[in-house]
């Protein structure tokens, strides 16, 4: 949308209803397509009391809110200045302890929050283990159904790799393609809730199957089902999460999606090797023993309350404010995030305003404010399969049997692997949301590749020497412990986080497919690369491509930490070429001179200047429990 457009229809909306009185002001000030001055802007800031308190009494007539006039009001002046709420006129001595709990005891927080994350949690151990499950199977099926991969006297060696890869790649194949795709319009129709039910049941069923399969195309059929599910649920779980979490701890809690991901993988090693010895069915059971986390999705998630934010799209704001009541610690908050999601809502709308399914993805390029997201989005996830980790995810029992081991040995450093990739993701619980997403993906990928380096070249030590598989074991571990707290949890709480409310859904698709499209490449070409290249020179492929995501995701890859929902509007509306100049006229240099040249006088100019930010609240209770003491 041009801005002599975006501007008519500020004015147009200016014009219906007083209500929306901020948006012309707030466009003229910082354009959300074309945020040169890196501003980040509270949208109600500027308003005079009077008219604030006129807007709120007629969003509350419009949407049959009477009851609830007070407590919007006080939430609207605790909105519009968060750092001066102790100042806020008519606030309790209970609405200033929870207002100041947010940030003093910001883990406190009601029940129902806690098991809207556990459930999402639940929901991505059901990955985990649906990614894990076909790990300890490659050694068993493919001699089952006829298409033995490791003999290379077979005259169909080279076809028995590629079909080992498509039945392994299946998931991942029908995500990208239709599994993603379908969560825009499950979430239109059946909300967050409803498209989680619909993937769980997909998750549940298609395993069940595939342990119950009589040839390599019934498993692979299995398999494609499985995507859908897997698909769908990825593409809603982070935004779900991301939509009910506060700001100051959403990355901790959204990022629960890795973490437990993480550990269902680990769970999954733990099937593939408590079944590993029970015969000509253990591959079965291995496939078949993910849907045990399946089952308390299904049955658990309509427990949860659905997001605020997607009722409020649907305009049914009644049972948005019931939502809040549910997940935050006292009314007033409920109200203010209530009205402050709602003056967002309207400047989105004067943007971006009503599409259909296809324009919206259309728009994922067209829009300025979108396009930056989507192209950090497609960073950060397609970075996720440049890193590697996937190898070790599908084939690290073959990798293992690759350098030697038996295979109860390889489904034991498999199980080593996933232990480590489940332990250390819990540092990023604290360190996301205090480092920040950027920071973290920056540390890590340069030391991931030296890790798949060094893991690659392990292999040229004498196969007779106890050091040779020891030493591939300890740098996977080791890769794994760099990734766990970095490029693992980022990627899914990232791409929650940047797309605006009108393409949340289509958005996350798109970063979804992009990630697991390129997961199917690399478990499709895996067998046949490391045939090619042998496991040094893949493993080294793989760290030179890691190298490749570290420049991608420093031109290109804002930071989101503790900004809400609303304010990442500015964020992503600098333009790319502003941002990629700061981080090379400014903040490598920065980096060279503090901490090549070790100059503790170097300072950093910011990039994006807050305005009237909850950030600013934090500051305003530390000097207000300070006088206290």
């Amino acid at each position: 949308m041009a801005e002599k457009d975006i501007h008519i229809a500020a004015q147009h909306l200016d014009s219906e209803s007083n209500s929306n009185r901020f948006v012309n002001e707030d466009l003229n000030d910082v354009n959300l397509n074309n945020n040169t001055s890196a501003k980040i802007k509270n949208p109600l800031a500027g308003i005079s009391h009077d008219s604030l308190m006129r807007d709120v009494e007629e969003f509350a007539n419009e949407h049959q809110l009477h009851d609830i006039k007070p407590l919007l009001k006080k939430g609207a002046l605790v909105a519009q200045n968060p750092a001066e709420f102790e100042s806020v006129e008519g606030l309790d001595d209970s609405e200033k302890e929870a207002l100041r709990n947010e940030v003093v005891h910001k883990w406190r927080q009601p029940a129902a929050l806690y098991l809207t994350v556990i459930l999402c949690s639940i929901g991505a151990a059901v990955q985990g283990w649906d990614q894990t499950g076909s790990n300890g199977a490659n050694l068993s099926f493919p001699v089952e159904f006829g298409i033995p991969d490791n003999d290379e006297t077979d005259p169909n060696y080279e076809r028995n790799l590629w079909l080992v890869g498509l039945v392994n790649a299946a998931p991942y194949i029908a995500s990208a393609f239709l599994g993603c795709w379908l969560s825009d319009p499950l979430n239109n129709y059946f909300g967050r809730r409803g498209t989680i039910f619909f993937s769980a049941v997909f998750c549940l069923l298609s395993v069940i199957g595939s342990g119950l399969t009589q040839s390599w195309w019934e498993l692979f059929i299995c398999r494609l089902l499985l995507g859908i599910g897997m698909g769908s649920k990825a593409s809603t779980v982070p935004i779900y999460a991301a939509e009910n979490v506060p700001a100051l701890i959403r990355g901790g809690l959204v990022m629960s999606w890795q973490m437990w991901t993480a550990f269902g993988i680990f769970l999954g090693f733990c099937a593939n090797l408590a079944v590993y010895n029970v015969g000509p069915i253990a591959w079965r059971l291995q496939l078949g023993s993910a849907f045990i986390p399946a089952v308390p999705l299904v049955l658990g998630i309509y427990f949860c309350p659905e997001s605020p934010r997607w009722l409020m799209k649907k305009g049914r704001y009644q049972e948005a404010y019931k939502s809040l009541l549910r997940l935050r610690n006292s009314p007033l908050q409920a109200a203010r995030d209530l009205y402050y999601v709602h003056a967002q809502l309207v400047i989105e709308h004067a943007v971006i305003g009503e599409s259909n399914y296809f324009q919206r993805f259309t728009e994922l390029f067209t829009i300025p404010r979108v396009r930056r997201a989507t192209l950090a989005s497609f960073v950060v996830m397609i970075a996720q399969q440049m890193c590697g980790i996937n190898i070790i995810a599908f084939y690290s029992s073959s990798v293992f049997s690759q350098a030697g081991a038996s295979n109860l040995t390889a489904l034991l450093a498999s199980f080593g692997f996933g232990l480590v990739n489940f332990v250390f993701a819990f540092p990023a619980l604290f360190t996301i949301d205090r480092w920040g997403r950027r920071n973290l993906l920056l540390f890590t990928f340069p030391q991931m590749a030296w890790c798949l380096l060094a893991a690659g070249f392990c292999f040229y030590i004498p196969t007779d020497s106890k050091a040779h598989l020891g030493a591939i074991a300890f740098f996977v571990f080791l890769f794994a412990a760099f990734y766990s707290p970095g490029e693992g949890p980022v990627p899914f709480t990232y791409s929650a986080e940047v797309f605006p409310l009108s393409h949340r859904e289509v958005g996350m698709s798109w970063a979804v497919a992009t990630c697991l499209f390129w997961a199917s490449v690399l478990s499709l070409t895996w067998p046949r690369m490391v045939a090619a290249f042998t496991p040094t020179g893949a493993f080294g492929f793989y760290a030179a491509l890691n190298m490749t995501a570290f420049v991608m995701i420093f031109l290109w890859v804002p930071e989101t930490k503790q900004r809400t929902l609303e304010e990442l509007d500015y964020v992503f509306a600098v333009p790319t070429r502003k941002h990629m100049a700061y981080q090379t006229s400014k903040a490598a240099p920065y980096f060279i001179k503090r901490w090549v040249k070790m100059d503790k006088s170097a300072r950093l100019e910011p990039l994006y200047n807050f305005d009237q930010v909850d950030a600013a609240r934090s500051t305003s209770i530390v000097e207000y429990l300070g006088e206290r003491k």
